[in-house]
């Protein structure tokens, strides 16, 4: 089995905050992350497709596909957009890197032609990232 990986990176702005909640508790969960007036991050995106190699091409997936299925379903959609108001994907969701990764993935699953999607990454800093491989 191969893994192959694609790496694209975005900014985008969000807000984390629980309609749910009082404002003082969304600023006790969220802390600095709720602010009213948003912030962002330069998020950096892993999409890893697992496969056999096709004897015929030497691919599990030819890569320049792969970049073009990202960028046509994921970063079109968040680069330099709000997560919270202009996303489809997100529409409802609390915009969390955990959250994100996962609805990244639903956008890509059934959009690999070749090998199978295996995880998406999401590094939100240098220190942060989070992986999601589906359910």
């Amino acid at each position: 089995m191969f893994y192959v990986s694609r790496r694209e990176t975005f900014s985008a702005a969000h807000r984390l905050y629980n309609p749910k909640f009082s404002e003082e508790e969304n600023k006790r969960i969220f802390g600095k992350c709720n602010n009213p007036n948003w912030h962002g991050h330069n998020y950096t995106l892993e999409v890893v497709v697992a496969g056999e190699i096709n004897p015929d091409t030497g691919y599990v997936i030819d890569l320049k596909y792969l970049k073009q299925i990202i960028t046509e379903n994921v970063i079109r959609k968040v680069d330099h957009k709000n997560l919270n108001l202009e996303t489809d994907f997100m529409k409802g969701i609390i915009p969390t890197a955990e959250n994100i990764a996962k609805a990244i993935w639903y956008q890509l699953v059934d959009k690999i032609p070749t090998g199978k999607l295996y995880a998406v990454r999401l590094h939100e800093t240098e220190n942060n990232f989070f992986e999601y491989k589906g359910e």
